[in-house]
């Protein structure tokens, strides 16, 4: 059983993208988090090359069992003999036996998914993962990998203005009661209503497909949709205030209210963070409500179309 809200650690590793990060506050973060009940983490060997394992396993010395641990497998270690490899490396630097949730980071389409999930069933059936998970996993993949074994939840990227997956996935996770573990919910900022335009946000934040292509490290090489995706960021801060609620808690909240999302992975990086987050687990959002914050960001949800990949599309896209 997991936390309808969880921590996601990407950010924790710091560096340009996220900004510097005090390590006490890392492990104030978590517990935290475990003080208020919240007990679902998620790393990946892939974040910070370890870095975010480790600093999540020192975190939970002496707690290890209040807490459900998920880490995944990176996309070149998807061979059987390194796969083994990896969980191992991941299970050493999260200081724990048992990994509760084992995902696959991305597919990997050059080698057999009858060879990863064999062994991630092996790796099951010895005890060293508990539950078997993907993530990033698009329409053809999802069925692809289901053909040789059972996992239980599929990491999305899912916000209130990036809306892909309701074409094609969530449709199907419903379908064959797959849980959707959504990250990146507050579209890297975007939805703490700290910034009114393109221009005040850190350019690391700039590179997704709602803002133009010639930006710095963009790699979508599109128009992009900034005025759209402003307008609802806008039109959103006003349902918020009409509720008389923070967009933050707002945001989270809104996706606890969709199919087949189990529990959301928000990114805390401070005791702060935590005891907002926790907040958004409990708000409980009207009927109304949610139709308006639909209505609010449909005209960007059909123009982003139903490709998932925050970053590239078309050729570019890492989704199948």
């Amino acid at each position: 059983m997991v936390s309808p809200i969880g921590v996601g650690f990407w950010g924790i590793v710091g560096g340009d993208y996220w900004g510097a990060q005090d390590e006490t506050d890392t492990v104030g973060a978590v517990q935290a988090a475990l003080d208020a009940g919240i007990n679902f983490f998620d790393t990946a060997e892939g974040y910070g090359d370890g870095y975010s394992e480790e600093m999540l396993g020192r975190a939970l010395m002496g707690r290890r069992d209040e807490a459900v641990i998920a880490s995944k497998v990176s996309t070149g270690n998807l061979a059987p003999d390194a796969i083994r490899a990896a969980c191992e490396r991941s299970l050493k630097r999260l200081g724990t036996d048992y990994i509760d949730l084992y995902q696959v980071h991305w597919p990997n389409r050059k080698l057999p998914f009858e060879d990863s999930m064999a062994t991630l069933l092996d790796l099951q059936s010895a005890g060293l993962i508990r539950v078997i998970g993907v993530s990033n996993f698009g329409v053809l993949d999802m069925p692809d990998m289901l053909q040789f074994g059972r996992y239980e939840a599929n990491q999305l990227p899912y916000s209130l203005l990036w809306r892909a997956i309701e074409f094609d996935i969530q449709p199907q996770c419903v379908e064959r009661n797959i849980s959707i573990l959504p990250y990146s919910p507050l579209n890297q900022a975007l939805l703490t209503g700290r910034y009114r335009n393109a221009d005040e946000m850190p350019y690391a934040r700039t590179r997704t497909r709602h803002f133009r292509g010639d930006r710095r490290d963009s790699r979508h090489g599109t128009a992009g949709f900034e005025a759209e995706t402003f307008a609802a960021v806008e039109a959103i801060r006003a349902i918020c205030a009409d509720i008389g609620q923070e967009m933050v808690h707002v945001a989270l909240a809104w996706l606890l209210h969709k199919p087949a999302v189990t529990s959301v992975l928000a990114g805390a990086r401070n005791p702060g963070q935590i005891e907002s987050n926790l907040i958004a687990g409990s708000l409980t959002l009207s009927a109304e409500t949610i139709q308006r914050l639909d209505q609010a960001t449909d005209d960007l949800k059909k123009k982003l179309g139903p490709d998932p990949d925050m970053w590239g599309t078309g050729a570019d896209s890492r989704y199948r």
